[in-house]
């Protein structure tokens, strides 16, 4: 399906449920030991250049935890006020100064509050002083080493403590294996390093020395691989071969050494999915031999090749309720060569027209099936280059409406697509891949009889997939920059039906405010340029209602047969947003150009005019007859602040904006369809489970517009969003971080 929910039930206490939820909070209750006294709250005051949190995180006198960020004393413990420990924490604050570079900073005084009987709360006044900057770096030894070598090592000395900026103790203490590592990484694996600092506290400047000792350029040499035999000398045969491993760690005796190289290899074979764990450990012995030769002893832990998977869901949201089941297999030595291929197939079922904000209407299941296998060979052309082939066939229909009338037209499709490509990870960090798709689209009747102007799709286009990520971690990323491309080009001399150029890049950040506090953000556009379809799109979608209408007169049929086909295509290559991971105040494909579809309309004019749906009716609704559509321009900015609440329990505050124009090359940003909520996640081994509750602020939908309903009223493209509860909301359900 072209787009796929990820929305889940949300569970809705019963009175007997609450009444033990009731129970248990009360069980959790703690205890203000007696004659003491719990702290509420911990703040650093005239705290200027170092963020008060970060101080109060290093702290052992804390403010007690608040269950539901409301109530203290129900499922955690009061953190008790002790004034042996604030003392011992005003030395924690002076420390932690003088590791950012404050050497004459002081925790002035701490006063302790009485806010209640047996309530406290701390401050502590600081007085920073002026901080000391780093001044001046020197690196002796490198007379004997080659120009470009000294110089990369320099240029790394003084990269790692730059001058002016302030001294910064974790960053002097990592900049000794920073210049290490570019001895190492340039083939002279004995170097050593030794670092100083001169700290004047009067100049308030810090000096730096770098004394390195090179040693012998030095070669690798033989390499053993240790932990293929599961159990040693048992019977149980090895099952991983060492030759593709060889292949993949692409490393030759006799080749300058290098510990670039050996990070490389290590994450060449975490790429094969085969181990748990790789670490290539080099033979450096004090003093070296003679001949300069570096051994590598690969230690690995493999874990099982081959796998069944058997599961099952339920989605529900404000389209559909789906229920599924999956069933997978995969061999990752298929054939041998650690050739991986994988088969899942997902048979479901669409309880139609049930959805979230709907449970009741004539039931109408609707059969689907999803069925995905892959086929990846390692080692293609080169030692770490993958290629692919991941055929699929699916079976799905095409629900777009939030609220559909009886008897509305289901239109299904048969879905075959073949990608074929190549993907390579550079640097540990840039991943790149290139593909040929043909995608073959077969539209079928659920409900009622197929429209005659629905057609076969075939889409043929390369695809060139980019990004570099330079976050700290993949699922929970607290720190670090993610940049991403997507560029298709279809048609043209790649045939098929769509031609047209489709790009989309994204940019995500992550800024660490304090230990457990991140602020998230994520910004993307994206471009549809087309050649044979929707050149008068927004004119096409301004006057859809008259030319979809079976009501007389008939409309131009060649004008409703370009509309059928127009919309068709862009449902398969046109932008939409909304949804868990892009506008969370929205269900997915809710902000999108609308339109009135003829193949999703109702088919004659007395349902058209039973439904509200004859524009030349008094009744006309375009609440329920436009429909999303997509569009030719996207914009999406998501801002949100991450903070773990206890243990795998973490919280989000966010705020989502985007837009969907039907022009090409029409960025507008007036169109902010703003929302902002709440959200929650609950970490798992497949990843974070997440709930995001967002409101779609009335008057920042549309400038100009007071109400959402206000700018579809004025412009019915803008397109009429469901509600839940009868308020502007959405509640999104899925797994992973939203970005």
């Amino acid at each position: 399906m072209p787009f796929p929910s990820s929305s889940r039930s949300p569970h809705v206490p019963s009175v007997p449920a609450a009444v033990a939820i009731a129970a248990a909070l009360a069980v959790g209750c703690s205890r203000i030991p007696p004659g003491r006294s719990a702290v509420d709250s911990v703040r650093i005051l005239n705290a200027k250049d170092v963020h008060p949190q970060q101080i109060e995180d290093k702290l052992a006198t804390q403010a007690s935890t608040k269950f539901l960020f409301l109530f203290q004393g129900i499922a955690y413990d009061y953190e008790v006020y002790d004034e042996s420990v604030l003392q011992r924490d005003m030395a924690r604050v002076e420390r932690f100064y003088r590791s950012q570079g404050f050497f004459d900073a002081h925790a002035r005084v701490a006063h302790v509050f009485q806010v209640k009987k047996d309530h406290v709360r701390v401050e502590i006044v600081v007085d920073e002083g002026k901080p000391t900057l780093n001044r001046n770096v020197v690196v002796v030894g490198l007379e004997g080493l080659p120009r470009s070598v000294a110089d990369a090592v320099s240029a790394v000395a003084r990269a790692s403590v730059r001058a002016g900026e302030r001294f910064d103790e974790k960053r002097f203490k990592d900049s000794e294996a920073a210049v290490k590592k570019a001895l190492t990484d340039r083939g002279y694996a004995y170097a050593t390093v030794d670092s100083q600092v001169e700290l004047d506290v009067g100049e308030h400047t810090a000096d730096y020395g770098f004394a390195v000792v090179p040693g012998p350029a030095a070669v690798f040499g033989p390499i053993t691989i240790v932990g293929l035999d599961p159990d040693g000398d048992g019977p149980r045969k090895q099952e991983i071969p060492e030759a593709p491993l060889r292949r993949a760690i692409d490393i030759r005796p006799g080749t300058p050494y290098s510990t670039a190289e050996i990070d490389a290899a290590t994450q060449a074979l975490l790429d094969l999915q085969v181990f748990s764990a790789v670490k290539i450990v080099p033979s450096l012995p004090d003093p070296p031999p003679p001949d300069h030769v570096v051994p590598l002893t690969v230690q690995v832990e493999p874990m099982r090749l081959r796998q069944i998977t058997l599961g099952g869901g339920l989605e529900i949201d404000e389209i559909k309720t789906e229920l599924h089941g999956v069933v997978g297999w995969e061999d990752r030595d298929f054939l041998g060569g650690l050739r991986d291929f994988n088969v899942t197939f997902r048979p479901g079922i669409v309880l139609y027209p049930v959805r979230i904000n709907n449970l009741s209407g004539p039931l109408k299941p609707l059969p689907e099936e999803w069925l995905k296998t892959e086929f990846r060979q390692p080692g293609l052309f080169e030692a770490r280059t993958t290629g692919f082939l991941r055929p699929q066939f699916n079976v799905f229909p095409l629900l777009v409406e939030t609220n559909p009338p009886d008897n509305a037209p289901v239109v299904g499709y048969r879905e075959a697509k073949l990608p074929v490509g190549l993907e390579r990870t550079f640097w540990q960090k840039l991943f790149v891949s290139l593909d040929y798709t043909l995608q073959v689209e077969n539209p079928f009747a659920y409900v009622q009889s197929l429209d005659p102007a629905l057609e076969t799709l075939v889409l043929s286009f390369p695809e060139l997939v980019a990004h570099l990520d330079l976050r700290d971690s993949a699922v929970r990323p607290h720190e670090g920059v993610y940049i991403g491309n997507t560029l298709q080009v279809a048609g043209g001399p790649f045939g098929g039906t769509a031609a047209d150029v489709r790009e989309q890049p994204e940019v995500r950040t992550y800024l660490p405010l304090a230990r457990g506090l991140t602020f998230a953000t994520r910004a993307s556009v994206g471009f549809l340029w087309s050649s044979n379809y929707g050149s008068g799109w927004s004119d096409e979608l301004e006057h859809s209602a008259t030319t979809a209408t079976a009501a007389p007169p008939r409309p131009d049929e060649a004008a409703r047969a370009r509309l059928a086909h127009d919309t068709q295509i862009m449902y398969f290559r046109g932008f939409f947003s909304g949804g868990p991971t892009t506008n969370r105040g929205y269900p997915i494909l809710g902000v999108a150009p609308h339109g009135v579809i003829p193949f999703l309309n109702p088919a004659t004019a007395s349902q058209q005019v039973q439904f509200s749906c004859d524009p030349n009716g008094p009744g006309f609704d375009t609440a329920k007859c436009f429909l999303p559509v997509g569009g030719f321009t996207l914009w999406e900015l998501q801002n949100e602040v991450r903070f773990d609440v206890s243990g795998p329990l973490s919280a989000a505050v966010f705020c989502d904006m985007s837009d969907v124009s039907p022009r090409q090359n029409d960025i507008r940003l007036s169109y902010l369809h703003l929302s902002c909520g709440l959200g929650a996640a609950y970490d798992t081994p497949v990843g974070p489970i997440r709930a995001d509750l967002g409101y779609r602020v009335p008057p920042l939908q549309v400038i100009g517009y007071k109400t959402e309903d206000a700018a579809a009223s004025a412009d019915p493209v803008n397109g009429r969003q469901p509600t839940l509860l009868g308020l502007p909301i959405a509640l999104a359900i899925g797994i992973g971080q939203a970005f």
